[in-house]
């Protein structure tokens, strides 16, 4: 699958629906083609292109600045170890080679089972609580090699399918608006004076 299924076009609609311009959805219609497909295809990038009304070149260039778009299949379990300095002074190097041999790829590389990718990480915001990593943008602080096989083999197993979902996953509960509870979109163009403000007699 490609391009957005029926399920995720009507959602993606609702999604649009919420911003006052359509292109504003893009990066959370982006999310949506990777939970659907796992990566982000060239057609899903001509799809939202359509969607949002920009051109894919335009949506390719958001997609591409942000490190947790993929535009090739990944694992079902995308692995970041943290190399910033504070993880490295922890023993984040010695981590990672240790996974590349638990996993028999280098840092880049995917398991031949498709069950794990692993990736080198720059900085993921937990220096305390370094060695850091990530398996699907969820974090797992403090590694050890031994926790790591044991992670391996409880993601292997199914274990942690509650707190960890397959690549692309971006949430389990998507915000859901009743059209009646809705602050209604309004194109910026249209709008004559401050309409994004308070009024005063509201804002004291």
């Amino acid at each position: 699958m490609s391009r957005l299924n029926d399920a995720n076009l009507a959602l993606a609609r609702e999604i649009i629906g919420r911003y006052p311009k359509a292109r504003s959805a893009t990066i959370p219609l982006l999310h949506l083609s990777q939970q659907q497909n796992g990566y982000v295809t060239q057609d899903a990038i001509a799809h939202v292109a359509e969607l949002v009304g920009a051109s894919s070149a335009e949506v390719m260039g958001t997609a591409t600045f942000y490190e947790m778009f993929k535009f090739e299949p990944v694992g079902k379990y995308l692995i970041n170890i943290c190399g910033t300095m504070s993880c490295a002074l922890m023993g984040s190097e010695e981590l990672l080679h240790h996974a590349e041999h638990v996993l028999g790829v280098k840092a880049g590389g995917t398991t031949d089972d498709g069950m794990f990718t692993l990736e080198h990480a720059e900085c993921q915001a937990a220096c305390t609580e370094a060695p850091n990593m990530q398996v699907n943008y969820r974090h797992c602080h403090r590694m050890t090699p031994n926790a790591f096989d044991q992670l391996i083999d409880d993601l292997r197993a199914g274990k942690r399918d509650a707190d960890i979902p397959a690549h692309g996953t971006l949430a389990r509960v998507r915000q859901q608006i009743p059209a009646e509870k809705a602050a209604g979109a309004v194109h910026p163009d249209t709008v004559d004076g401050p309409a994004w403000m308070p009024a005063p007699e509201a804002a004291s």
